[in-house]
């Protein structure tokens, strides 16, 4: 390692702070701005013609809830998330409780998208998890499946053996052969990279699948796959956790 290399080493902890720091704060103005237009969406009414920015609002909404999720999981995977030290916080949760906050933080953006929203999952079941980090899974799970559905989704919840499966479908035209793969790499650890024709850079599925990996019991551990069918007969995120 000659002496530049070794000053640029030296020097990489405080930019990776830095961009770290500026992630954060970013993130949290995009909040704001969510909350912001969450506001102006909920006091007005796609059924009314004085509203004719209701639709830019929508999708103004779409975009910045699409950022704030990229934000969250950099976030998470600058801290290592799935390595020793993170704050990994597994307990027992109401399958219940975790369906109601994730349909209450996705309600705003599908009724502005005039998207319906299916639930289906056992009322009385508990599972041990990490809450939050689930909740951020299945939301951003969602906020993808808008891109893919005509106007239904699908939240499924199911115990299957050892496993607690969660789905979340969609009725569109199913993934792209391209999205499939780079499910199947997410889960073999690899990036699929950027593609520039569908603005996907792999990052959630990355993190989702780091999420999962997370997730053991007994030598089992967690997974996800994405395919085409279910019930609705489009795309399906699907997550699994032992």
């Amino acid at each position: 390692m000659d002496e530049e290399d070794a000053q640029h080493h030296q020097s990489s902890p405080e930019l990776f702070m830095f961009l770290a720091s500026t992630v954060h704060d970013m993130k949290n103005s995009i909040g704001v701005l969510n909350g912001t237009l969450e506001n102006l969406l909920a006091a007005a009414s796609p059924e009314q013609p004085k509203h004719a920015d209701y639709a830019p609002l929508a999708q103004m909404l779409y975009q910045t809830k699409r950022l704030n999720d990229n934000l969250i999981q950099l976030l998470a995977l600058y801290k290592d998330v799935g390595k020793p030290g993170y704050p990994f916080d597994p307990a027992a949760c109401r399958v219940s409780e975790l369906v109601e906050q994730v349909a209450g933080q996705a309600r705003t953006l599908l009724h502005s998208r005039g998207i319906a929203l299916d639930l289906d999952f056992p009322q009385d079941a508990i599972w041990t998890l990490d809450e939050d980090l689930i909740i951020g899974v299945l939301v951003h799970a969602i906020n993808n499946a808008i891109r893919y559905t005509r106007d239904r989704l699908r939240l499924a919840i199911r115990i299957d053996g050892d496993y607690l499966e969660l789905r979340v479908e969609d009725n569109g035209d199913g993934f792209p052969p391209a999205m499939l793969e780079a499910g199947a790499s997410a889960m073999d650890g690899r990036r699929s990279g950027v593609n520039f024709l569908n603005n996907s850079s792999g990052l959630g599925l990355y993190f989702s699948s780091e999420v999962a990996k997370m997730h053991k019991h007994r030598q089992r551990g967690g997974s996800i796959a994405l395919e085409n069918g279910g019930v609705l007969g489009g795309g399906c995120f699907i997550l699994r956790l032992p």
